[in-house]
């Protein structure tokens, strides 16, 4: 029996897969989707059913498209009839964060937010301690994602419109033939003009041997949840806290273990694994490290955890995604700890730039990322 025939075939059901898949099908694509393990698994980057949603970047460019992605976030919700982007609002204070830069930025892209002296930011939320060498930048907009009914809610509507989703289905092989690709699945071969790789961790064994990649750097991360204090604050908004340490929160949703837990960590401090080698063991120096944040600077919250996480974090040397396309492949990597805001964008330019498009930025080419080696 000769191999089955698709427009499009996308690997991953992650984030960035079930995205694609959601975009795939409104414009009409017979693609398929695959996916090596169960629904919600896991093992990479997309679970659970908390992540922030914010606005605040020093990069114009990346304002604009978190901008172009709350409007796709709001369009997918009024498709799925469901709340998938709870809005808090969102802190960002610390030296280092440089909230006067940041507004600065916000500001000349007409998003809104506000600039607090310390003392009235902790007027309002009590539950936070700010410090008093700078000031506090506020923007309404920022919020928290629920991945894990997105993804669910992206592959429901790609599949009500025929786009073929499965799960459990490993790939073996990828190769370019024929003017297209070929999956070699558990399943059987499936060929298609282009194969979107949005693989995440998995993305350098999958693509490695057939594209050139810039080095991706896997690692391990780790997040905590707290329980609020009885009468902390009426309500927390996703925060990040940049000066010694790097921290960031978030209302921790159905993960938390306890109702209204904050789930708390620390970006870019994980230990390098791959995809399949990690241990899931939480990093005791990290455990430590942001029990000792919470102590010192959230008030408002238990520092013991109430439970703990590990997933990956796939990152470049820059922290800039990798959207482009090589041959038959469109690589698919919106990654670096900060991805999971733009899924729905990142669906809509993968597509794009299997349908002869572009990416929206140079720097998200395989060109520009090599180069930065």
């Amino acid at each position: 029996m000769g191999a089955e025939r698709a427009d499009l075939v996308i690997i991953g059901a992650g984030l960035a897969g079930s995205a694609a898949a959601w975009a795939a099908a409104a414009r009409g694509l017979a693609a398929v989707v695959i996916e090596a393990r169960q629904p919600g698994h896991r093992r990479g980057s997309s679970h659970g059913s908390a992540r922030i949603f914010r606005r605040a970047y020093p990069d114009p460019a990346y304002v604009r498209l978190a901008g172009v992605a709350g409007r796709l976030w709001r369009q997918l919700e009024d498709e799925a009839g469901e709340e998938l982007l709870h809005v808090t609002g969102g802190l960002d204070y610390g030296r280092a964060r440089d909230p006067q830069r940041l507004h600065e930025v916000l500001a000349g892209c007409a998003v809104p937010a506000e600039l607090l002296p310390p003392a009235a930011a902790a007027e309002r939320w009590p539950g936070i301690v700010f410090p008093d060498d700078g000031p506090v930048m506020f923007h309404p907009e920022a919020g928290v994602i629920d991945p894990e009914r997105a993804m669910a809610a992206m592959l429901r509507l790609a599949a009500a419109a025929g786009v073929s989703v499965r799960h459990e289905v490993p790939v073996t092989r990828v190769e370019a033939a024929g003017g297209g690709a070929v999956v070699h699945t558990a399943d059987g071969p499936v060929t298609a003009p282009v194969v979107i790789a949005a693989a995440g961790p998995w993305l350098e064994p999958l693509l490695g041997g057939l594209v050139r990649l810039p080095p991706l750097a896997v690692t391990q991360q780790q997040a905590f949840h707290l329980a609020q204090r009885e009468g902390a604050q009426a309500s927390w908004p996703v925060f990040i806290c940049c000066d010694d340490t790097y921290v960031y929160g978030l209302p921790a949703g159905r993960d938390g273990e306890v109702p209204g837990a904050i789930k708390l960590g620390e970006h870019g401090s994980g230990t390098a694994t791959t995809a399949d080698d990690r241990d899931g063991v939480v990093c005791a120096a990290a455990r430590a490290r942001v029990t000792a944040f919470a102590a010192a600077r959230l008030p408002g919250l238990d520092p013991r955890p109430v439970g703990e996480l590990t997933c990956l974090y796939t990152s470049t040397g820059t922290e800039d995604f990798i959207f482009d396309r090589q041959g038959p492949f469109v690589i698919c990597s919106a990654c670096s700890g900060h991805g999971a805001k733009f899924a729905p964008l990142t669906g809509q330019v993968a597509v794009e730039l299997a349908c002869g498009g572009r990416p929206p930025d140079r720097r998200f080419t395989l060109a520009a990322h090599l180069a930065a080696v």
